[in-house]
């Protein structure tokens, strides 16, 4: 066992990735900061206004971000961003969320959910989950219309998606008319050191993957839990009847192989909407690259936008 995998040495390491991470943020300008973010795609507008939702584990905050649509009621996006489930990226993807907002007309709430090693699993599928039965709950006072409902995230954010969606099968609803899984871990049970990118140096090393898989799931057992790693060959469980999904997966990617397997599991189900898998790009792509970020955000708005109407 490398000592990265050791519980107290991996959450001294997110701590760390953490407040740099803090600081970054606050950065003038600059890679990684807010303002870099909204900078990006100029001509989408930031029409966005606040909102704290109650949650078992403590309040969660969120940004919701407004369409200009004319529609009184527009359906909703749940949004979890990624981090490796121990950093706050939440602003990283407004680029994201400003393009569903105007591209699928839809409301998008952007979650600030509570993130290890300070809240381990099950603390944030759990706090995921409340989030979405609230704002499918009390979609009326917030004005959109919570029977148009879809979910999704990138990398973190996408496991918490699924999470979210299997919790939702399990416990009869809310309903979900799309889970969108993009570049997402889907199994922490098999170690980092044993999956292999397309590429020698992917921009997710397998030991930052033991930082973040270690500081969210301390105990290697609850590794193969459902809601942490629905593609691990020991979940048989049946899915029929989960939320529709769009899987989005990069060619060089370390976590590309788990993110096709579950995309094939959801396949025989018929839960598979599409599997896109974006060539010649890794983990985080659409961070930096705008091609294909809007390529593949026009992607996503496209499968969102499909399920506006009820029924469709």
């Amino acid at each position: 066992m490398s000592l990265l995998a050791r519980p107290s040495v991996a959450a001294l390491a997110a701590k760390t990735m953490q407040r740099l991470t803090l600081l970054a943020s606050r950065r003038p300008s600059g890679p990684g900061s807010d303002a870099a973010s909204h900078a990006r795609f100029p001509e989408l507008p930031r029409t966005v206004r606040s909102l704290t939702i109650p949650t078992a584990v403590g309040p969660a905050r969120a940004t919701v971000y407004l369409p200009a649509a004319t529609d009184p009621a527009p359906p909703v996006h749940v949004n979890f961003h990624g981090g490796g489930y121990v950093m706050s990226l939440t602003e990283l993807d407004d680029p994201l969320c400003r393009f569903l907002a105007a591209e699928a007309e839809v409301a998008v709430v952007n979650v600030d959910y509570v993130v290890a090693p300070q809240h381990p699993f099950p603390a944030p599928p759990h706090q995921a989950y409340e989030v979405v039965r609230w704002v499918a709950e009390h979609a009326a006072e917030q004005g959109w219309d919570g029977t148009r409902l879809t979910v999704g995230g990138q990398s973190a954010g996408g496991g918490l998606a699924a999470a979210v969606a299997r919790q939702a099968l399990a416990g009869g609803g809310p309903s979900i008319a799309l889970q969108v899984l993009h570049y997402p871990p889907l199994d922490l049970a098999t170690s980092a050191g044993d999956k292999r990118a397309a590429v020698a140096k992917p921009l997710l090393r397998p030991w930052m993957a033991e930082v973040f898989d270690t500081a969210y799931v301390p105990e290697p057992k609850e590794r193969t839990d459902p809601l942490v790693s629905p593609a691990h060959p020991s979940d048989t469980a049946d899915l029929t009847g989960i939320a529709p999904a769009l899987v989005i997966t990069a060619e060089y990617d370390l976590l590309r192989a788990e993110g096709e397997r579950y995309a094939s599991r959801l396949g025989a189900v018929g839960a598979l909407v599409e599997h896109h898998e974006v060539a010649g790009a890794d983990h985080g792509y659409d961070g930096k690259d705008d091609v294909r970020a809007r390529e593949v955000y026009a992607l996503i708005a496209r499968h969102v936008r499909g399920v506006r109407e009820p029924g469709a």
